[in-house]
């Protein structure tokens, strides 16, 4: 399977709108006029989309009829877990070289959104001798879902716990958290440092996740 771009009006998918009832999620949308046939690829929170230069995995594509989606009034998918997700529609067509995926740069078959904020439970133990100059910390993350190494970091303050990110030193993590108990690495901190975790970005990450201590 192979992507076409196309501009024209009777290629192009347009209104997808959604809708949720419980974990189950109904799309609709404006079938172009030429098309009677799509793809539908699914991402959730963690994954990346299907980018215009890649080759689609068709593994995460399902084919949906317009005849299907007619007699079915939309097309119904059901979500296990919370978080963001991303519906991406794409418009099928047939070439004398066989069937092609339409690609459209102006995002209208794209939906996003999201079915609640994922639990990131975490916990930081520290200890530390009588006479030594160092502590030991130790972070265990607890999540519902698959967390992007890019969305938490730790903050290491010396005198007391930070306040927020940049009330310290920041330090990234080095490896993406899977779903359920991540315990970490133990760090090594002067005696006098504190460490707290935070989110990377709080207005985008804290949209989908939810940081709660133990």
């Amino acid at each position: 399977m192979r992507f076409i771009d196309a501009d024209i009006s009777s290629l192009l998918i347009r209104g997808v709108t959604h809708q949720l009832d419980g974990d189950r999620c109904t799309l609709r949308w404006r079938w172009p006029e030429d098309i009677s046939a799509v793809y539908i690829e699914r991402n959730i929170a963690g994954e990346e989309p299907m980018s215009d230069i890649q080759r689609p995995d068709m593994s995460k594509l399902k084919l949906y009829t317009r005849n299907e989606y007619k007699a079915s009034n939309g097309y119904h998918d059901r979500i296990d877990g919370v978080g963001k997700v991303v519906y991406t529609i794409y418009g099928s067509t047939d070439t004398e070289d066989g069937p092609v995926l339409i690609r459209q740069h102006d995002g209208q078959n794209r939906k996003e959104f999201s079915t609640g904020k994922a639990k990131v439970c975490f916990s930081i133990r520290q200890k530390s001798g009588w006479l030594q100059k160092y502590k030991s910390v130790q972070i265990k993350v607890t999540t519902e879902i698959p967390i992007p190494k890019e969305a938490l970091c730790y903050v290491k303050k010396e005198g007391g716990y930070p306040a927020n990110k940049d009330d310290g030193t920041m330090y990234p993590f080095v490896t993406d958290f899977e779903a359920g108990r991540n315990v970490l690495p133990i760090i090594e901190v002067g005696k006098n440092d504190y460490v707290r975790l935070f989110f990377t970005d709080g207005k985008r990450y804290g949209q989908l996740y939810e940081l709660v201590p133990e």
